[in-house]
């Protein structure tokens, strides 16, 4: 290949559990509990809306913008000091960097919270590109983020590999035209047959492949 285009949470990283933790620990500092019916609420919410549907349902004096900047402030914290990479993943992607692999990123996270975390975790600078999905203005059931990424790396969508964990990810790669390798991440078990069947390799972790590089 090419290009190797990844996705960042669940994928390179272990973070799914960083806005559970948020909703959590900002709810129980106004003594209030966390309820399964207001985590299963957010979290199929956009953020703006979420935080609007938050302080409705508790009447909290905090402003939207107040409220979301305290999540992302809390999320900062996770991810600069606390998120780590998935097991083999910096020694997979170090060796791709040694082939001469073009290293790109493609991602619905933002630089706040991305870009301390490679950092934290040794790999700011070894990615080629890094693209976010405000960039192309659609989420990731359209291609448009993995198409972009690809053009930046200089790559026709043949040339691409992209590795993904969630369903939708690896649906809009594969309609590009571009290879797919499903990452395991238990986030998506309730799809994971779904996700086997639509990629085109499926790994339960990046030791799986790793050595598929060794010279």
């Amino acid at each position: 290949m090419k290009a190797a285009i990844f996705d960042f949470d669940g994928t390179l990283v272990d973070s799914m559990y960083v806005w559970e933790k948020v909703d959590e620990d900002f709810l129980t500092k106004r003594g209030i509990p966390v309820t399964e019916e207001y985590s299963d609420k957010v979290r199929s919410m956009y953020f703006e809306t979420a935080a609007v549907f938050t302080k409705n349902t508790y009447s909290l004096p905090d402003s939207i913008e107040e409220i979301m900047q305290e999540w992302l402030d809390m999320a900062h914290y996770e991810y600069a000091n606390n998120v780590r990479l998935k097991p083999y993943a910096g020694e997979y992607i170090r060796k791709l960097k040694e082939r001469g692999v073009m290293l790109g990123m493609a991602t619905s996270n933002n630089p706040y919270l991305l870009l301390p975390c490679l950092e934290n975790n040794g790999l700011d600078g070894v990615f080629d590109c890094i693209c976010y999905t405000s960039e192309v203005g659609m989420n990731k059931s359209n291609p448009d983020i993995y198409l972009y990424t690809a053009r930046k790396l200089g790559a026709e969508p043949d040339e691409c590999t992209v590795y993904e964990d969630i369903i939708e990810g690896l649906r809009s790669a594969s309609s590009a035209g571009m290879k797919t390798v499903a990452v395991y991440d238990p986030s998506n078990e309730a799809h994971l047959d779904e996700i086997k069947n639509v990629a085109d390799v499926f790994i339960n972790g990046y030791h799986e492949i790793a050595d598929c590089l060794e010279y």
